[in-house]
C-alpha cells in the first residue's frame, strides 16, 4: 500500500486512466481481429472496409497515447501484409 499522499494520488490517477484507455485498446483489438477474420474468409470488399476501420482505431489509440506509436505501426504493417497477400492470391 502507498504511504505518501502523492503515491496514493498516482494510484487513483492510474486507475482512472486505465479505465479510460481500456475502451480504445479493446476496440482496436476487436477491429483488428475482425479484419483478420475477413481476410481469412477471402472477402476482399468487406475486408477492405474492416481493415480501414482497424487502421483508424490503431491510429486513434496511438494518438491518445493508449498504445505506443511503434506498436500501432507494427500492427498496421502486419495487417496490411496479410491484406495484400490475400489480394495477391
Amino acid at each position: 500500500m502507498a504511504n505518501s499522499a502523492s503515491a496514493r494520488k498516482r494510484i487513483r490517477t492510474a486507475a482512472r486512466n486505465f479505465e479510460r484507455n481500456r475502451k480504445y485498446r479493446s476496440s482496436a483489438r476487436t477491429l483488428v481481429k475482425r479484419a483478420e477474420l475477413a481476410i481469412k474468409a477471402g472477402d476482399a470488399e468487406s475486408a477492405n472496409v474492416v481493415v480501414a476501420s482497424a487502421i483508424a482505431a490503431l491510429d486513434r489509440s496511438a494518438s491518445k497515447k493508449v498504445i505506443h506509436p511503434n506498436n500501432a505501426a507494427r500492427r498496421k504493417s502486419r495487417l496490411m501484409a496479410k491484406f495484400n497477400a490475400m489480394n495477391q492470391a
